[in-house]
């Protein structure tokens, strides 16, 4: 969505990577090897990940991790902000900013299936207020909004 074909993916996986060792230095939390290859999959490309697309990932790559173990490692990552569930999916995407503390929306393409994480402060609130309205407490918030993306708008696959 937005991203042209010329995209390079290393630039977002280092960044990402670089970021998550930062925090869970900072934090106290242990980054542990498959912790880290398990973010460095799901920041691939710019497409939700399901759980066992990333076991059969690590399967070739001569791992010998079961699904409680994927399961327990994308729970640390959620949990630490650096991967966000994608619900309607039931799959995982790569947050580009885990160190701010934010509610996010999800454009995602139902063409060429990328996921783009964005912010709007103006939906966050109406969305606190209808809450707070309704005497409602939000545990959790996911908004989703399925769509085309301008890319496949104008015939074009996302990189």
């Amino acid at each position: 969505m937005g991203h042209k074909h010329s995209h390079d993916h290393s630039v977002c996986i280092e960044t990402a990577l670089a970021e998550a060792e930062r925090l869970c230095a900072e934090r106290g939390s242990r980054f542990t090897d498959l912790r880290r290859r398990i973010l460095k999959m799901i920041w691939q490309g710019h497409k939700a990940v399901k759980a066992y697309d990333l076991l059969d990932q690590l399967a070739t790559e001569g791992g010998s991790a079961k699904p409680p173990t994927v399961y327990r490692a994308l729970d640390f990552l959620m949990d630490e902000g650096l991967v966000h569930k994608i619900e309607s999916l039931n799959a995982y995407i790569g947050c580009p900013h885990p160190g701010d503390n934010h509610v996010s929306q999800f454009l995602i393409c139902d063409k060429c299936e990328t996921v783009r994480e964005v912010t709007t402060s103006a939906l966050k609130e109406a969305v606190l207020s209808a809450a707070q309205e309704a005497n409602f407490s939000i545990r959790r918030q996911t908004l989703e909004l399925h769509g085309v993306c301008a890319n496949c708008k104008q015939g074009r696959e996302a990189a």
